[in-house]
């Protein structure tokens, strides 16, 4: 049986440091990340792909504060923007797989699926909300939303929660979709906060993590995180700097506690290349960097 590797593609893949994020940015963008999943492909791979959409989150906020302000339209929650950046995004992703495999000459089909994120009312992180979205503004909004204030001095930004994933909706499909043959974007910006009864929440999941959490669910042999940096680094722009071919699973942990990961970037992505590891998977990536037992 071919095997299954998870595929977490980072913010990059969309979006890079400078750029506006115009349809043509972001297509040649996902063209380029694309046409990297065609050697796992040839060599016989399910593939099922994660995604981020943290810029294009917050560029739909924006959008949405514009339009009530000049236009009185109702601005939508943050499960609903996230559900409206999954669908343009699986668009765009669709896209560049279809070019880039018919540069390959290759036909697979690719479908998306919309896909909710459970996580619990009790989560802690609800308590204490550290997700920045959306824009910088002068003063913290007096509209009963958490604000703070950028350390970097750029003005106040609105912060969510970031709770746990616990089960990713319809994932028995998404595996079946793809051990038939299927390429299948799901999970995208982390999912669709939803809690156990299907409510909505004002939350962003960590997408690795729910990537993570997916292929664990559908028993993948690997787990790929597609990042900006070719590897993972210990003492990041700091003397000493070492890129890292290889790291077991007990370097890893022993590296999380040391804090060569920072928070926000690296040390996420180790976290959920962790619960992997530690939950059944072979063999995981981080950019080229290989994470053994």
């Amino acid at each position: 049986m071919a095997k299954l590797a998870m595929i977490a593609f980072g913010g990059n893949a969309l979006l890079r440091a400078g750029q506006k994020g115009t349809y043509k940015e972001q297509m040649a963008n996902v063209e380029s990340a694309c046409s990297g999943l065609v050697p796992l492909i040839k060599d016989g791979y399910h593939i099922v792909i994660g995604h981020g959409n943290g810029p294009q989150v917050g560029n739909e906020l924006l959008r949405q504060e514009a339009g009530n302000k000049v236009y009185g339209l109702p601005v939508m929650p943050m499960d609903y923007c996230g559900a409206e950046t999954q669908g343009g995004i699986a668009y765009l992703l669709e896209t560049g797989l279809h070019r880039a495999l018919e540069s390959a000459g290759m036909d697979r089909p690719v479908v998306s699926v919309v896909t909710r994120v459970v996580v619990s009312a009790e989560d802690p992180a609800f308590r204490n909300p550290t997700k920045p979205v959306g824009p910088y503004y002068p003063q913290a909004p007096q509209d009963g939303a958490t604000y703070r204030e950028d350390p970097g001095g750029r003005g106040w930004r609105k912060v969510v929660a970031s709770p746990k994933p616990l089960e990713v909706s319809n994932i028995g499909i998404v595996e079946k979709l793809a051990r038939e043959g299927n390429i299948v974007i799901t999970v995208g910006g982390g999912g669709i906060p939803v809690l156990a009864d299907g409510t909505g929440v004002e939350a962003v999941i960590d997408k690795d993590l729910a990537s993570a959490l997916a292929a664990v669910k559908m028993k993948a042999s690997e787990f790929h995180i597609f990042t900006d940096v070719p590897y993972v680094c210990i003492n990041f722009h700091k003397p000493g700097e070492k890129a890292l071919e290889t790291m077991t699973v007990a370097e890893a942990r022993q590296y999380l506690e040391e804090g060569q990961f920072t928070e926000g970037s690296m040390a996420p992505k180790v976290r959920a290349a962790l619960y992997f590891m530690e939950n059944g998977g072979d063999a995981c990536n981080i950019s080229k960097t290989r994470i053994i037992p």
